[in-house]
């Protein structure tokens, strides 16, 4: 169940991404690009580095947002344009989610590792 969010500034949270996290994803997603768990790989196509899934990060910022709405299930919609990859080296990174509860309820996120954003237009809704 979800509570009522009132305008303004919502806690950050940081949130750790290891290539634990990753492989986890990969077996749940069905997504196994080698891009998200192997170095060679993800350096021969131009990538500086191993990846964070896209739709990895983008559930980082579903999940602070019920943490915030106090409880599961409580998004209704939450989408973003994926602007930067987070890249994952061997010791995990970490990425910082942040948001502002606009007055006509709707959520901006903000998705920064390194202090560089990762998603952009980043918008959720909570279920009424």
């Amino acid at each position: 169940m979800t509570t009522p969010i009132e305008s303004g500034d919502l806690a950050p949270r940081t949130f750790t991404i290891t290539r634990a996290d990753l492989v986890a994803y990969a077996q749940a997603s069905g997504d196994h690009n080698p891009i998200h768990q192997d170095e060679d790989v993800a350096r021969s196509v131009g990538l500086p580095g191993v990846i964070a899934h896209g739709m990895y990060t983008l559930a980082l910022a579903a999940r602070y947002v019920e943490e915030q709405a106090g409880g599961r299930g409580g998004v209704a919609s939450i989408g973003a344009k994926f602007t930067k990859p987070v890249v994952v080296p061997a010791e995990g990174v970490d990425v910082t989610v942040a948001g502002v509860v606009e007055d006509d309820g709707t959520i901006a996120v903000t998705v920064t590792c390194d202090g560089v954003s990762v998603l952009g237009r980043c918008r959720a809704t909570l279920r009424a």
